[in-house]
């Protein structure tokens, strides 16, 4: 294969129309522009989402939703999810490298939810009270 006998796909580019060459070209006078009007000019435009002077859509629905730049940074830890983790220490480094929180977690919480079946260390994760109770009760403990 060489440079010089490269090229597109057949098909692939197709001819473009060719504008203003008669009538018996398809796309004469007007060129597809319609008649006259803002479009029909040269560098005539509306700008996206323009309603001609109408308050746009955009502008007349109330805007919707919260998203909290807190979510992005707080991830949350099922009790059961800590008997997967075989390190003896577990912190937030521990969390993220078996994969039961997002890399970009600054902060987590245990939460009581399922069931912690071994001794766990816990040092520099938050803790709610029902899961603090189920760790101390399964042997393990917990560091602030």
């Amino acid at each position: 294969m060489k440079l010089n006998s490269m090229g597109p796909v057949a098909g692939s580019k197709p001819t473009s129309k060719r504008l203003g060459r008669g009538h018996s070209a398809g796309q004469g006078k007007t060129c597809g522009r319609g008649q006259k009007g803002q479009k029909a000019r040269s560098g005539g435009y509306h700008k996206v989402g323009f309603e001609g002077g109408q308050m746009p859509i955009h502008r007349r629905l109330p805007k919707v939703g919260f998203r909290s730049a807190k979510a992005r940074t707080y991830a949350e830890v099922r009790l059961s999810e800590l008997n997967a983790i075989e390190e003896e220490e577990i912190d937030l480094l521990a969390l993220k490298r078996a994969g039961v929180i997002a890399q970009q977690s600054t902060r987590a919480k245990v939460f009581a939810s399922g069931e912690v079946s071994k001794a766990v260390k816990l040092r520099g994760v938050g803790v709610t009270k029902g899961a603090r109770e189920a760790i101390e009760k399964a042997g393990g403990s917990i560091e602030e």
